[in-house]
């Protein structure tokens, strides 16, 4: 059976150490891991796929909740047999993560939580994703993605990465964006789950991260048993495209402590 998902699985099949699965954030889709597939794939599996609605996956309109999104990521690891892993997301990928980890907790060895929120939604943010949903459905990604670019990367940001991240939310299928907003408005909080981790975690944020601040950083790792906090200096949201020797340096440290 065809995995349901287009995804990347670069690295030794054989390898001893644990395959890292990395899920992208909204709206982008598997190339977001580029620098991060480079970095680690000499050593172990990498897998990273698109998520259902982005990329070069399948789009399923209407209402997609982070449960969801958590199966599919488990159906292709069952398909590509791979039991146990690193897992990582950046964004909505973090809270995709978080959900993997509620489902599937014996299959989480390691965690990171980059750029990312543990809290519910609030009612004015349900109420402003279904707006934006909307929005995507009547207009399209282009005028979303010129508004929020300078707010996904630093405005100081490489030309060359800003362009890459452009192109990724541009390329986005309005329907799986909007489906995934929807889902995402009604996602569960997940502070206490935090509490609970019992595996090494590395929560990693952008220092000038404005759409998740420093603070919540902070109060994940503080929740967190076993965690470590990297703050990524000249960075906003996507500080594994714009940082990546930064990002990744952190993200070593934490695939050596698991």
């Amino acid at each position: 059976m065809a995995p349901f998902l287009t995804y990347e699985d670069k690295g030794p099949q054989n390898a001893t150490a644990l395959p890292l699965v990395l899920i992208h954030g909204h709206p982008f889709d598997r190339t977001m891991w580029e620098p991060q597939v480079a970095a680690f794939s000499a050593e172990r599996r990498v897998i990273v796929p698109d998520l259902r609605g982005y990329g070069a996956s399948p789009v399923v309109p209407g209402i997609t909740p982070l449960s969801v999104f958590a199966q599919d990521v488990a159906d292709l690891l069952d398909e590509l047999r791979v039991p146990a892993c690193v897992l990582g997301g950046l964004s909505m990928g973090g809270q995709i993560a978080m959900e993997f980890l509620r489902l599937f907790p014996g299959r989480v060895r390691g965690l990171l939580l980059a750029d990312t929120s543990p809290v519910a939604e609030t009612p004015a943010g349900k109420a402003a994703r279904a707006a934006a949903a909307d929005r995507l459905l009547r207009e399209g990604m282009g005028g979303y993605a010129d508004e929020v670019l300078y707010g996904m990367v630093a405005p100081y940001a490489r030309p060359e990465v800003a362009a890459h991240v452009h192109r990724m939310m541009v390329g986005t299928p309005p329907e799986g964006a909007a489906a995934a907003l929807r889902g995402r408005a009604e996602r569960p909080d997940y502070r206490d789950l935090l509490t609970r981790v019992r595996v090494p975690t590395l929560v990693v944020v952008g220092e000038d991260d404005g759409f998740t601040p420093l603070p919540e950083a902070e109060s994940m790792h503080a929740a967190l048993p076993d965690s470590a906090l990297h703050v990524v200096r000249a960075a906003a949201h996507l500080p594994n495209l714009e940082q990546p020797e930064a990002f990744n340096e952190a993200l070593a440290e934490l695939l050596t402590r698991v």
